[in-house]
């Protein structure tokens, strides 16, 4: 099971403190500075309801944070970076476990760099790594930097419907320019990204979105600033498992495995 939390801070005084927090956190996967009703946005992958509201607790505490809105996805109907594929059953001890992790944070790391970080051989480590990738517990996306193919404005919205959210989110997803669209509940029912290479594009592509007969409410917000773009999915709930301390294997039912992050770090200061 993966959480994921959609979470726009209300800031007081300098945001640049609190984008460099938000850029250290492990389980935020983006964070940008943002122009309208919210300084800021985050978006938090984490295990479970429990685990949300562990992180949300401590992201309260941040530096300037004055409110802290929060979105829950009860489905992603479009990641333009996940991936699925079909474990293999294989079992994952605490040194895979670590090797996951390290690869999460530096997915360019070495194999000689991974053999000092769990104290194994070179050729031991390399070894790990390879059957992880085999059993597609591992594996490497390539990301597309989106302003090196002319997709230079970025905004994200938020959404109230009067009908099916997420066939309203499929229909979305399918929108040019639309790279993530989550259904949920909170303050919206539905929370996505956008990019365009221009403004009139831009205005184009919410303009459709404001045109579909179920959409209520639009609310947007510009990404002034991505200080952090970190995308993976989910780690399966058996490798949870092991990392407690309970040796369980991978299920041979389609999951989604850790990604290599490429990620965009860019906080000013």
């Amino acid at each position: 099971m993966e959480v994921f939390g959609h979470v726009s801070f209300r800031v007081i005084g300098p945001v640049t403190p609190l984008m460099k927090e938000l850029a250290e956190r492990d389980s935020v996967v983006f964070a940008a500075q943002t122009a309208g009703r919210y300084s800021a946005v985050a978006h938090v992958r984490v295990r479970d309801d429990a685990a949300l509201a562990a992180e949300l607790a401590e992201l309260r505490g941040l530096p300037g944070v004055m409110a802290a809105e929060t979105f829950r996805a009860d489905a992603i109907v479009r990641d333009a970076y996940a991936s699925v594929r079909r474990l293999r059953e294989i079992p994952i001890d605490p040194l895979d476990w670590r090797l996951i992790r390290h690869l999460q944070r530096d997915g360019r790391a070495s194999y000689a760099a991974l053999a000092r970080h769990v104290g194994l051989s070179q050729a031991a480590a390399r070894s790990r790594v390879v059957r992880l990738i085999d059993a597609g517990v591992v594996h490497v996306t390539a990301l597309i930097e989106p302003s090196a193919v002319g997709a230079n404005e970025e905004l994200g919205f938020g959404l109230c419907c009067r009908g099916d959210a997420a066939a309203i989110g499929t229909a979305l997803g399918a929108m040019p320019g639309v790279s993530f669209a989550a259904t949920g509940f909170g303050r919206f029912d539905l929370v996505g990204n956008a990019s365009a290479a221009d403004r009139p594009t831009l205005v184009e592509a919410l303009e459709t979105i404001r045109s579909h007969p179920e959409v209520s409410e639009v609310e947007t917000w510009e990404h002034l600033a991505v200080v952090k773009e970190q995308h993976r999915v989910g780690v399966p709930a058996a490798v949870e498992q092991v990392a407690a301390g309970a040796p369980a294997p991978i299920p041979g039912a389609p999951e989604r495995g850790p990604v290599l992050p490429v990620a965009r770090h860019g906080v000013p200061g």
